[in-house]
C-alpha cells in the first residue's frame, strides 16, 4: 500500500473505531440478541408482520412523518429568508446572525426544550404576554400537544437548514444575478427565476437532513407531546424499557435505520449531482 494511502488510513482510523463502538457494534448487537429469540425464518416473518401492520404501529408511522414533514415545511419556510439575509450580510451584522444560528448549539437539547416549557406553559412568557395585550381571554394550550412537539422541533432542527441553505446560496456567481439586472430584469425576476433555481439542490438538500433527523427524534415529542404524538423513537424505547419486547423494538429499528439510510443515500446522490460546479 503506499505511504500516502497508509497515512489516510491511519487519520481515518480513530474515527472508524469510535463509529465501529459506539454505532455499528451496539446496533448489531441489539439486533441479533433480538433475532435469535425465533426458532425459524417463518415464525420470525409471521411476528414481523403482526407488528409492523399492526394499528399501533401504522399510527405511529403516520404521527412520525407527519411530524417530521410539518417541521420540515415549517423549517424551510422560517430558514430560506434567514439563510438569504446572512448570504448578503457582512461585517458585525454576518456575525450577529451566525451567533444567534450556532450559539444555541453550546446549551444540552433538553436543556434548551425544558426553556420552550416555560415559555410555552399556561403561565409561560407567551400566554402571560398575550394575556396582557388583551389578545386572548385564556391561556393557550401550547404544550403537550402536537403544536408544542412542531415548535420545539423546528427550534432545535432550523440551524441544520440555515447552514444548509446558506452554503448553497455563497455558491452562486454573483455574476450571473448582475448579469440578470443588466439585462433589464426587476430584483423579484432576478430572485425568483435565477437565484431561487440555483438554490434548489441547497433546498433539497436542507430538507431531507431536516426530515432525517426529524423522524428520529425522541426528546422533544418526549418532552412537549402528548398521548397523541408518539413518534417511532418512543415507541421503541418505550418497548425496550417497559414492555422489554425486544424483538419488537429490534422490527421497528430497522425500520427507521433502512428509511434513515435510504433518504441519506438520496440526499448525497442529489447533492453531489446538483451542487454547482
Amino acid at each position: 500500500m503506499p505511504l500516502g494511502r497508509l497515512a489516510g488510513w491511519l487519520m481515518l482510523a480513530p474515527a472508524l473505531a469510535l463509529l465501529f463502538g459506539v454505532f455499528l457494534l451496539p446496533i448489531g448487537w441489539f439486533l441479533a440478541g433480538s433475532l435469535t429469540d425465533f426458532a425459524s425464518f417463518a415464525e420470525f416473518w409471521e411476528e414481523a408482520q403482526d407488528v409492523l401492520f399492526s394499528g399501533t404501529i401504522l399510527r405511529v408511522l403516520l404521527n412520525t412523518n407527519g411530524i417530521g414533514a410539518a417541521v420540515t415545511l415549517l423549517v424551510l419556510v422560517i430558514g430560506y429568508p434567514v439563510s438569504y439575509a446572512l448570504s448578503r450580510a457582512k461585517g458585525l451584522v454576518f456575525t450577529a446572525i451566525l451567533l444567534c444560528i450556532v450559539l444555541p448549539y453550546f446549551t444540552s437539547t433538553i436543556v434548551r426544550t425544558y426553556a420552550w416549557m416555560v415559555l410555552l406553559g399556561r403561565t409561560g412568557l407567551i400566554n402571560q404576554i398575550l394575556l396582557g395585550l388583551g389578545l386572548i381571554d385564556a391561556p393557550l394550550e401550547l404544550m403537550y400537544n402536537r403544536t408544542g412537539v412542531i415548535i420545539g422541533m423546528t427550534y432545535v432542527l432550523l440551524p441544520y437548514m440555515v447552514l444548509t441553505l446558506f452554503a448553497a446560496m455563497k455558491a452562486v456567481d454573483p455574476r450571473l444575478l448582475q448579469a440578470a439586472e443588466g439585462m433589464g430584469a426587476s430584483p423579484a425576476t432576478v430572485f425568483f427565476r435565477v437565484f431561487m433555481p440555483l438554490t434548489l439542490h441547497g433546498v433539497i438538500a436542507g430538507v431531507l437532513i431536516t426530515f432525517i433527523l426529524a423522524i428520529g427524534f425522541f426528546v422533544t415529542p418526549a418532552l412537549m407531546g402528548g398521548p397523541d404524538d408518539i413518534m417511532i423513537a418512543m415507541l421503541i424505547e418505550r418497548e425496550v424499557e417497559l414492555t422489554q419486547n425486544w424483538p419488537a423494538a429490534a422490527m421497528m429499528t430497522i425500520v427507521l435505520l433502512v428509511v434513515t439510510l435510504l433518504l441519506y443515500a438520496v440526499y448525497s446522490r442529489f447533492a453531489d449531482r446538483e451542487a454547482p460546479r
